[in-house]
């Protein structure tokens, strides 16, 4: 039977996805072929979606952007066979996009079904937990500090250095609260992952609860996002019918459990303090520190707060080890980042690369922007250079110079 993938990603959707599904699923039933009809994630190029892709025994061929009303001839040319032809782009791996691009995090998304544990283990998933389970508290604290795994939120604190913290705290009640209240402009990473991946966010919050010695995690979803808060939901549902949350996590004696919350629509609330007051049933206003939400968080208890990213890079470190993350990146950024592209560009979309990438590489590279019409420089402050580019033509105002360190 041969297997034919369409995104159920909302960026796939708004642009037509369920159309072109329902058409494949009419035109297979119609000539009497029987096909597997596949609903992934979003592979995250975003200029080719609705994007199709069939299964052969030389790959996944790729074609895109579909509409509903290609999807007959498409079939006559062969689609079910994987066949070139007009909208065939070859091999999905080998589009330069995706093949230059060094995925870690998001290496399922768009590949698998979002909801299905047989194949979310097929291609390595919860190997990191079952590691987790046969170690120590500490010692998978100390594996993720080793990894230099830094903060997916913006601050770029250590993680392990976080749970750490939080799991010297006194034995009691302590919480894992994931902050999925992607608001920023232009955004779209969390919600690709919730959508396409939601079982590695599980996972990576597990690890984190049997890491410190939490028993309950919340992840906090923005309102705007109802899509991704229903996945994200039905996961959890299919996590723990498998034993995989609740009192029992795969049988390795720890308890751990996850309740997904959807906000309100308030900005603010993606500062973490502010997310906590949520949490609790208050108004979204930012609390003064210390204490730091790892020594008094959610309800007053010792709680790990970390962004969706930084969760979803643990499984990984736990199944590959701290030293293969750690081999990706440059000085203290260590691992991938995921880079969400939008704006003036061809191929607007999510680019995982390790640290190190230039804004040229990226806009440029993987974006396929124009070139721009003043030149990039790196830009100078206070004497010291900066890590960035600017258009050479614009000067910042003096009350803004010092932007970076």
């Amino acid at each position: 039977m041969t297997r034919v993938f369409v995104p159920a990603d909302a960026a796939a959707l708004s642009v037509g996805a369920e159309d072109v599904a329902e058409a494949i699923a009419r035109e297979a039933a119609a000539r009497g072929v029987a096909i597997d009809l596949v609903r992934t994630g979003s592979r995250g190029m975003f200029w080719l979606e609705p994007l199709v892709e069939v299964e052969t025994p030389a790959g996944r061929v790729a074609y895109g952007p579909v509409s509903p009303a290609e999807v007959p001839a498409l079939v006559d040319g062969g689609l079910f066979e994987g066949k070139p032809g007009p909208g065939c782009l070859g091999l999905t791996e080998a589009i330069p996009y995706l093949a230059n691009q060094e995925r870690l995090t998001f290496a399922r998304c768009g590949v698998i079904d979002p909801f299905s544990l047989d194949e979310y283990r097929a291609h390595g998933g919860y190997r990191g937990l079952d590691r987790a389970l046969a170690m120590m508290p500490g010692e998978v604290v100390e594996e993720v500090v080793a990894s230099g795994l830094r903060g997916r939120g913006g601050a770029g604190f250590p993680t392990g250095v976080k749970w750490r913290t939080v799991l010297a705290q006194p034995a009691g009640q302590k919480y894992i609260v994931a902050n999925a209240d992607e608001g920023d402009s232009g955004t779209f990473a969390d919600r690709m992952l919730m959508e396409g991946d939601p079982f590695l966010l599980i996972e990576g919050m597990t690890i984190a609860g049997i890491a410190v010695g939490a028993t309950k995690g919340y992840i906090y979803i923005r309102s705007e996002y109802p899509h991704a808060f229903r996945a994200f939901t039905r996961a959890i549902h299919i996590a723990r019918g498998a034993g995989l949350l609740g009192e029992d996590v795969g049988g390795g004696g720890r308890a751990f459990d996850i309740e997904a919350r959807l906000g309100a629509g308030a900005y603010i609330c993606g500062e973490e303090t502010s997310l906590l007051e949520s949490l609790e049933g208050k108004r979204g206003t930012v609390r003064y520190r210390p204490p730091l939400p790892a020594v008094e968080g959610l309800f007053g208890q010792p709680t790990v707060v970390n962004n969706l990213l930084s969760y979803a890079a643990v499984p990984t470190i736990l199944a590959e080890g701290a030293a293969f993350y750690a081999n990706y990146g440059m000085g203290r950024s260590r691992g991938t980042m995921p880079l969400q592209l939008a704006g003036n560009i061809r191929q607007g979309g999510l680019v995982e690369k390790a640290f190190g990438i230039t804004l040229r590489e990226a806009i440029e590279g993987f974006g396929a922007a124009p070139p721009a019409a003043a030149p990039f420089a790196p830009c100078r402050s206070a004497g010291r250079s900066v890590r960035t580019c600017r258009m050479r033509s614009w000067t910042p105002p003096s009350t803004t110079r010092r932007w970076l360190p």
